[in-house]
């Protein structure tokens, strides 16, 4: 099972991800993780990421999805696996499929988590007003501010990107607002029927 997950910050990607990593016996990758692990590593495509980072410069999408090539080649990705943060952009979709068509693999899905971004901030806001209520400190991930500028950053980076799974035939839908329990049915749905699969668009040619 070959998964990518896409959806703002709050969304519930971290506990579906969890959940989904258990229940098809998979790893979810993280670029960053992957980034560290392979110039630690030092492997050949490690060293190259380790000599633009050094420089101060930021590592291409070239050397990100060489990164993820590998990485899919382990042991535990045999059965597949979870895309955490990449692709951001049309570009690196259009690199990761190249990618995968290389080693004769496809995408089984692309899982986009619907959700009210103003209820999204609403829960932030809330959460932060509890904890200082409660005499903690806010983390930075619960500052609504910081979470505004997250949102606005996801927003420009994934409205195309949503848009070229769509039109691609692989982006399936599924309601964030839903309860955990429901968010997942709705996943094990849509992996397992495709009954939600969101219509492939027309080009008009």
């Amino acid at each position: 099972m070959r998964l990518i997950l896409l959806g703002p910050p709050g969304a519930g990607k971290g506990t579906q991800a969890a959940r989904l990593v258990e229940l098809y016996g998979i790893p979810q990758l993280s670029t960053g993780d992957m980034l560290r692990a392979a110039v630690k590593a030092g492997t050949p495509v490690g060293l190259k990421a380790k000599a633009v980072m050094d420089s101060g410069s930021l590592v291409s999408d070239d050397i990100v999805v060489g990164i993820v090539a590998d990485r899919i080649d382990e042991a535990d990705a045999h059965n597949g696996f979870i895309l955490d943060g990449f692709p951001r952009t049309v570009a690196q979709a259009e690199a990761l499929d190249r990618m995968l068509a290389s080693k004769g693999m496809t995408l089984d899905a692309v899982i986009e988590f619907k959700v009210d971004e103003s209820a999204l901030l609403g829960r932030i806001e809330k959460r932060a007003a509890d904890t200082v209520a409660a005499g903690g400190s806010v983390r930075a991930d619960d500052n609504p501010e910081v979470f505004k500028t997250r949102l606005e950053a996801y927003r420009k980076q994934t409205a195309p990107l949503t848009d070229y799974y769509r039109h691609k035939g692989d982006l399936r839908a599924v309601d964030g607002m839903a309860s955990i329990e429901a968010v997942a049915g709705q996943i094990d749905e849509v992996l397992g029927r495709g009954s939600q699969r969101e219509p492939r668009r027309s080009t008009g040619t």
